[in-house]
C-alpha cells in the first residue's frame, strides 16, 4: 500500500479523511506518525461532539512529543475507534486502516474543496523534508 492512498483526502496538518456519502473518516497520516516515532497514547473527543473545521478533535503521545490531531472538516462525531486507547501503536502500524480514529457526520461537504488529493499531499510532505 502506498503510504498516500488516492482515495483519501489531505490536510497541511498532516490528517486523511476518507468521504462515503454524508459520513467521513479520518485518522493521522503515514508522515505524521513517522515524524512523531512509536505512539504510545491516543486520545479521541466523545461521540456527540460537533467540532468544526480544523478544530482539535484528538491528542496523540509519542515517545518523542505530544501532538494535537485536527477536523479536516467539520461534523459530528458518531464513533470513535475505542482500540486505540489500548494499541496506540496501531496509529504506526496501520494509519489509514486499523488506526483510523474517528467517524463523523458531515457538516460541510464544500469544505473538502480546500484538502489535498494524494499526488499534492505526497509533493507537500516531500518539500518539507528537505
Amino acid at each position: 500500500m502506498s503510504n498516500y492512498p488516492t482515495d483519501l483526502k489531505y490536510t497541511k496538518n498532516d490528517e486523511w479523511v476518507k468521504v462515503n456519502g454524508d459520513a467521513a473518516t479520518a485518522g493521522l497520516t503515514f508522515y505524521a506518525q513517522e515524524q512523531l516515532s512509536d505512539i504510545v497514547f491516543v486520545e479521541l473527543p466523545s461521540v456527540g461532539a460537533t467540532l468544526k473545521q480544523g478544530e482539535t478533535f484528538a491528542s496523540v503521545e509519542s515517545v518523542k512529543a505530544a501532538s494535537d490531531v485536527y477536523m479536516p472538516i467539520g461534523g459530528e462525531i458518531t464513533e470513535i475507534n475505542e482500540s486505540l486507547s489500548d494499541t496506540p501503536e496501531l496509529v504506526n502500524q496501520d494509519p489509514y486502516g486499523k488506526a483510523w480514529m474517528i467517524k463523523f457526520k458531515i457538516a460541510n461537504a464544500s469544505e473538502l474543496s480546500g484538502l489535498m488529493d494524494a499526488a499534492a499531499y505526497e509533493k507537500y510532505c516531500a518539500e518539507r523534508a528537505h
